[in-house]
């Protein structure tokens, strides 16, 4: 087998599956993509170590196999070594992580003032129902003393808050 048949092999190989075999060692690599153009240099270098690379009947099949092995390999040498963590990085991860979306915030803050605007809709009890229920936490037998209502009454008021609350929630899904 000359040089440079085995060129022309791997050539044709890079060619047809150079990009899905660099997507599959991203996808697979996603924690450690710095490494990904060392991974698919090592394929190529296991096979331009075949002997007979006209026996090959499948050069995909093949070619994932040999990928699978290489990143088989590296995962075995990686859990064998302690990772090194820079507490900068993982500080700065950690905010991004837990930082919310200004985009979201905004849309929560619009939604919540749509929201407190329809429930002026609300009769004054069932809305001073919903607020002693859920932001002052207390029980329907507290707020229908509070009220000098049956408790079954509070709970009616309590239920159409809701129930209105769920309406226009849906709606205001539904026009996005």
């Amino acid at each position: 087998m000359t040089l440079e048949s085995k060129r022309g092999f791997l050539t044709a190989i890079e060619q047809t599956h150079g990009r899905q075999l660099r997507r599959f060692l991203s996808v697979r690599m996603r924690h450690a993509a710095a490494d990904v153009p060392d991974l698919f240099q090592e394929i190529f270098l296991r096979l331009l170590r075949i002997k007979d690379h006209e026996a090959i009947r499948n050069p995909q099949a093949y070619l994932y196999t040999v990928a699978s092995h290489v990143l088989h390999q590296y995962s075995l040498q990686r859990s064998g070594a302690p990772e090194t963590m820079v507490p900068l990085d993982v500080v700065l991860e950690l905010q991004a992580a837990t930082a919310p979306d200004p985009a979201d915030e905004v849309e929560v803050e619009q939604r919540v003032e749509v929201l407190s605007r329809a429930l002026e809709q609300l009769s004054p009890r069932a809305y001073a129902t919903l607020l002693m229920y859920r932001c002052e936490g207390l029980t329907l037998k507290q707020i229908a003393e509070r009220l000098g209502v049956s408790a079954p009454m509070a709970r009616k008021y309590l239920l159409r808050a809701i129930a209105f609350c769920d309406r226009h929630l849906e709606d205001m899904e539904g026009n996005r």
